[in-house]
């Protein structure tokens, strides 16, 4: 990547003058080589991530790997492994430490280059003076620059759709802390950076440099505003801020609107290419999301569990298109509760076996889950439509659970829920596609026996798949660690589910896929490629015949840099919603006849209670029959433990004796994850078990 190589010599003075030789042109006007230089080469792979996606999903991968593809699964493993267990970084894997070793060395590479050059300079040029002053002015500029480097790559993990993120391996919900460390960087070294210009400003009596706006330079008020506004927003970020004010870190966040804006007004649009790529496919996946979230999805049912325990299970209406891995994870938006608030759960249904339907887990453990919880619980829900919205699901590309002779997992409170969905992919395998699933060790804890309720939502309540659950080889250990005896009937028998029908609203569609079912990576490839293109063409149009125009010198404009700044960023978003908009409504109207028939057919399957007729209320209660069938091969799976916390050391060692690939994975509080990974990690089993954290939090 070039701006890795910005700060050597060799770049600098052979390299760039033979680019520069090579490809002028005054089309894109001053510096125009620099930014295909700086942006082309990310979106060329962000394309080509999008291609090897699609031609990936239309290959089916086979049953039985070969010797070769087992030996590297094994090395891979061994990277994966955890290497840092506590402290700031939480969880870290081998890979992860190794690419942050490297990043870190280069930080402090680009320091030590920019600050040796420019100080060696000046003891050279000036023996006395204001040698110190202007190593401060520099000092600066250099801290300001490597925290570019930090800057190009922050809003990678944010962009949920891209197709970089699982290109690599990666989900949305795992990068979170990428975005985390990159974030800190990001304002550490741009704070730096204003402090190291208010105090040489200030040595030198030059206090009205910070009320500068430079027509045709760097303007300082911009930079200000822009430092402002990222202090703003980082000053939420810190975890003991994050958990007890969310709301608060939530809206902050829309300030980095403002953060982005002003830095580009401060350096010029040229100059900020270096973090283009990353906020540009960031940009088109945000406003992908915003059409998907403009419609309101239907509502199909809700499965209530007892309100000790404030879960509940939504299931939305799905088009059969939309195919998902497990562990996905989908945002939801309940205008009744708050109109800007967007909040992930967990998948729980597989897109195989219910074709028709998505499910998420809800546990009530802050306002806004709280209060949806009485809203769906509630009696007065029969006189209105529940309007939602959704965005996603996002997750990995693939799953590979069959490598494991064993999976083990382990959960705590509403961390279940990630399960929920793998024990239902492998019920799905086992059935339809007559594969080997590995044995399945479930470790939960719960508060209270009350919470035991959300075993109940481990299988889908239908017959086909009750049956199908013969073949899984399903143990679950569960302890209630609040309660010391067990009670005088088995908390299998209490069955207070309640499952609530929804009548559907005529505006609100199936959940479908924002760029159709079959090509959606290739729709997404033509979306950036196009939108860059037609960027492009743009402002070479409206830079030789608007900004610079034929006949003067690009430096004799006299144009703001400021508002050149501006109709560039306004020229890229236009782009960007036109490329977007277009292909969401082209596939928009070729799956909108399909959707109608769905919601027609869904329609008239709408159960009813006591002979209510179709037209009765919006809500309908009643008993689900089948219920009682995954219930009794749930209660014959589970071992009960009162008044104990799982020994995890005792129990994985027992399980990973057994032989063969042991897979761990770990889903609930930060001292469960840690104290699952620090076993992991200590060679107690040597390579047989493989750690995987499931968690938004680190």
């Amino acid at each position: 990547m070039m701006w890795v190589l910005l700060p050597t010599n060799t770049y600098k003075h052979k390299w760039l003058p033979k680019l520069k030789s090579r490809f002028s042109s005054n089309y894109f006007g001053k510096q125009g080589v620099m930014m295909l230089i700086f942006t082309f080469p990310p979106l060329l792979v962000a394309v080509l991530s999008c291609v090897y996606l699609h031609l990936a999903a239309k290959l089916k991968p086979t049953a039985k790997k070969s010797d070769d593809e087992e030996k590297e699964t094994r090395v891979l493993a061994t990277w994966r492994k955890p290497m840092l267990v506590k402290g700031p970084l939480g969880i870290v894997t081998g890979i992860e430490l190794a690419f942050l070793v490297m990043f870190v060395v280069l930080l402090f590479w680009s320091l030590f280059t920019y600050f040796s050059s420019s100080f060696k300079s000046i003891d050279i040029s000036l023996k006395n003076g204001i040698r110190w002053q202007l190593k401060l002015d520099l000092g600066g500029l250099w801290l300001g620059l490597v925290g570019n480097i930090c800057l190009t790559l922050l809003f990678f993990p944010v962009a949920r759709g891209s197709a970089v993120l699982q290109f690599f391996g990666l989900t949305s919900e795992g990068s979170i802390k990428y975005h985390i460390w990159l974030g800190h960087a990001v304002m550490t070294f741009f704070t730096a950076h204003g402090i190291c210009y208010i105090v040489y400003w200030a040595l030198m009596g030059q206090m009205s440099q910070t009320l500068k706006w430079s027509r045709s330079e760097i303007s300082n008020v911009a930079g200000e505003i822009s430092l402002l506004a990222g202090l703003g927003l980082w000053a939420t970020t810190f975890p003991r801020i994050r958990r007890k004010m969310f709301e608060l870190f939530f809206y902050t966040h829309y300030l980095y609107i403002v953060f982005v804006v002003f830095f580009v007004f401060h350096v010029g649009f040229t100059y900020a290419c270096y973090m283009l790529p990353g906020f540009y496919l960031f940009l088109v996946d945000r406003y992908l999301r915003f059409l998907q979230s403009r419609r309101h999805v239907r509502l199909l049912s809700a499965r209530i569990l007892p309100a000790a325990g404030q879960t509940l299970e939504l299931s939305f209406s799905k088009s059969p298109g939309l195919k998902y891995s497990p562990t996905s994870v989908l945002f939801l938006n309940v205008p009744g509760i708050s109109k800007l608030q967007w909040h992930p759960f967990t998948v729980t249904s597989n897109s195989s076996l219910e074709t028709d339907e998505l499910s998420v887990v809800i546990k009530g453990e802050g306002k806004w889950t709280k209060k949806l919880y009485e809203m769906v619980s509630s009696s007065a829900a029969a006189d209105h439509h529940f309007d939602v919205s959704v965005e996603g699901p996002y997750g990995p590309a693939s799953t590979d659970f069959l490598r494991h002779e064993t999976l083990v997992m382990i959960s705590g409170g509403s961390g279940i829920a990630p399960f929920i969905s793998i024990i239902r992919d492998l019920i799905f395998t086992s059935s339809h596609l007559q594969l080997k699933t590995p044995r399945l060790i479930l470790i939960s804890s719960f508060k209270t026996t009350a919470d035991l309720a959300m075993l109940h939502l481990l299988l889908p309540i239908t017959a086909a798949s009750s049956a199908a659950t013969a073949n899984l080889r399903l143990t679950i250990e569960a302890y209630i660690t609040r309660e010391k005896q067990a009670a005088a009937t088995s908390p299998f028998h209490n069955n207070n589910v309640r499952t609530k029908w929804f009548k559907p609203s005529p505006t609100h569609a199936p959940i479908s896929p924002i760029l159709g079912p079959t090509a959606s990576w290739l729709w997404l490839a033509a979306v950036v490629s196009s939108s860059f293109l037609a960027f492009l063409v743009i402002i070479g149009i409206l830079t030789g015949y608007y900004i610079y125009p034929e006949g003067k010198k690009h430096g004799e404009a006299g144009f703001p840099m400021a508002l050149t700044a501006f109709l560039y960023m306004l020229v890229l978003c236009a782009c960007v919603a036109a490329a977007s908009s277009g292909a969401f409504l082209w596939n928009k109207r070729k799956s909108g006849r399909d959707q109608t028939i769905q919601i027609r057919n869904v329609e008239g399957a709408t159960p009813t209670a006591g002979g209510s007729p179709a037209g009765g209320g919006a809500v309908y209660e009643m008993t689900e029959e089948l219920e009682s069938l995954p219930l009794r091969t749930i209660e014959e799976a589970t071992n009960l433990h009162y008044g104990v916390r799982p020994n995890l050391r005792k129990l994985l060692v027992e399980y990973c004796t057994e032989g063969g690939s042991t897979g761990v994975m770990v889903s609930g509080p930060a001292g469960l994850r840690h104290e699952a990974a620090a076993i992991c990690s200590s060679g107690l089993a040597d390579d047989s078990l493989q750690f995987e954290s499931i968690s938004f939090s680190w």
